[in-house]
């Protein structure tokens, strides 16, 4: 893509927690920064990505052009690269997919969009498909100024996958696909992840100093309780292979009610709490 186009798609995604408009909106997109395989100058450039549970894919496709993106020669040259969500920059290491491997996970992208196939149909290259996976040891980095804001952006990305997994089911035929199968169970993996964390850390911690929280807390404990009821059923539900997309779809729903209302609570409750705390 042209620079200038790219530029504004980077300055955007960053000014807005990773909302972009135009071909990306609505879309999972990241900001990858690779070192050039020649010069060794940083270069960052939007890409789209499939969740694969605890690393994410991307797709040297270059919109079906006969060579391969620049971006993905770096990574053969220097397999580490830096990775903006929206949320969390993380360092991440590369792994080009080969045989097999590749195979099944472009196949699988190809079935969640068919665009990938007509890409492929456009160039006598291969499209490699690359698999990254975070490197990072220790806590995630705060994304936000404040704890509170912190919290709101984790939140919002949340809101965010939740309304593209629940476009893609509405989009889905009568078969439920391998990919947005994936995407489901790692949505429900980030969020029994992100609940056990503010129960292990930040929910005991409001405890200890804020000791008048505890009717929000218990609330909220009950809340995650129940949330991961809804996720256990969910994994439940996928797990089986005759699972249609309508009934997904309708524990999506029940899913998206219950944490809307969930995440609502905890921002008008803690929010305020955490930032004056780190005042």
């Amino acid at each position: 893509m042209p620079h200038d186009f790219n530029q504004h798609v980077i300055d955007e995604f960053r000014a807005n927690a990773g909302r972009v408009g135009g071909p990306f909106e609505g879309g999972r997109l990241i900001l990858l920064t690779t070192t050039g395989a020649r010069t060794g100058t940083r270069h960052t450039t939007p890409v789209g990505y499939l969740p694969d549970g605890e690393r994410i894919l991307v797709i040297a496709s270059a919109g079906g052009a006969p060579h391969h993106p620049d971006w993905f020669h770096n990574l053969v040259a220097h397999p580490r690269a830096t990775v903006e969500d929206g949320v969390f920059t993380y360092e991440a290491a590369a792994e080009v997919l080969t045989g097999e491997e590749r195979d099944r996970v472009f196949a699988r992208a190809v079935e969640a969009d068919p665009g990938w196939a007509d890409y492929q149909a456009k160039t006598r290259r291969t499209i490699p498909v690359v698999a990254l996976t975070s490197v990072e040891t220790g806590p995630p980095r705060f994304p936000g100024a404040t704890p509170g804001q912190s919290v709101t952006l984790i939140h919002d990305a949340f809101r965010r996958e939740l309304g593209t997994i629940r476009k893609e089911l509405a989009e889905s035929g009568s078969v439920l696909g391998a990919q947005l199968r994936i995407n489901c169970l790692t949505l429900c993996q980030g969020l029994h992840n992100h609940h056990t964390g503010e129960d292990l850390g930040m929910f005991p911690a409001l405890r200890r100093h804020r000791p008048e929280l505890a009717p929000v807390l218990d609330r909220l404990d009950e809340e995650h309780r129940s949330i991961a009821a809804l996720l256990e059923e969910l994994r439940r539900t996928l797990a089986e292979s005759s699972t249609a997309p309508g009934g997904i779809r309708a524990e999506v729903e029940r899913l998206t009610d219950e944490l809307e209302a969930h995440l609502t609570y905890e921002e008008e409750q803690l929010v305020p709490v955490l930032d004056a705390m780190a005042g």
